[in-house]
């Protein structure tokens, strides 16, 4: 009876594991066919890998809206983890009788779909466009700035700084470290599996951020990675085996980031929840 369930169980795991990366396989083996190929469904690797590539080359910026999109989402990840975790260092360590007001109204935010709030962020930016250009509409650092850190973020730094041992603040103090010493020197380098599950949520949603840089962006030279995509899907006749080979290049970065970080992504959110 434990051998039936347990193979049950392990099929099941199968079946689950398959349908989670079969698309990512027809994918990888789609940027090896042609356009034809991939409409009619076809299911084994083709011999076009190399025309895709040289087509794709030619015929967009891709390394451009690389270099872009890593900027963005570089800039995005590092200015979020510092925000972040400072605002709920202090919202968990430092005691107020507003404090838990703020963190509500901070976490009513998130129930604001940002289809509401476009209009006024555009308006925003069209209006510093006029002061200040190096951060007004068409630069990448207006991708950045209504993004750089989320109620979530901190929502998430100030759960896992519940789990922190306080009694490392204290012996701190004690040596007399300032408070901006003890959160760099303690409370950074101890919680760095929290870092690093924050950065790779951060860095995959950054990477992946369609409407924003979409609304913002005008400029070909200025474009990022999903907004090329979408504009090879668009074309009158898109060469799907060419579309694909771009998908395949734009999941590099966020998966290498993911599997190097891995392992304290998963001790991280455990830490969270706990």
């Amino acid at each position: 009876m434990v051998k039936v369930r347990r193979l049950s169980m392990y099929l099941f795991l199968s079946v689950a594991a398959f349908i989670s990366i079969f698309p990512f396989l027809w994918m990888i083996v789609s940027s090896t066919n042609a356009s034809v190929d991939v409409t009619r469904g076809r299911l084994l690797p083709g011999m076009h890998l190399m025309d895709n590539l040289r087509n794709l080359l030619e015929s967009v910026n891709i390394l451009n809206a690389m270099k872009n999109s890593l900027i963005v989402s570089v800039s995005t990840t590092l200015l979020a983890l510092l925000i972040a975790s400072l605002a709920g260092y202090g919202f968990e360590i430092y005691r107020s009788k507003a404090k838990d007001v703020v963190f509500n109204i901070l976490l009513l935010s998130m129930m604001i779909p940002f289809a509401a709030m476009m209009v006024p962020l555009y308006r925003l930016f069209g209006k510093i466009t006029n002061l200040v250009p190096l951060i007004g509409i068409d630069t990448l650092a207006a991708v950045v700035l209504p993004t750089m850190t989320t109620a979530f973020l901190i929502f998430f730094f100030r759960q896992s700084t519940k789990m922190f041992p306080k009694e490392l603040l204290e012996a701190g103090r004690i040596d007399g470290l300032s408070e901006l010493g003890l959160f760099y020197r303690v409370f950074v380098p101890t919680m760095k599996t929290t870092y690093a599950a924050a950065a790779i949520i951060t860095f995959m949603s950054s990477w992946n951020n369609y409407m924003w840089p979409l609304i913002i962006l005008q400029t070909p030279q200025k474009q990022t990675i999903p907004l090329l995509i979408s504009t090879l899907g668009s074309s009158y006749t898109p060469d799907y085996g060419l579309i694909m080979l771009a998908i395949v290049i734009s999941t590099i970065p966020t998966a290498i980031v993911f599997f190097v970080m891995q392992k304290h992504f998963v001790a991280g959110m455990i830490g969270s929840i706990k």
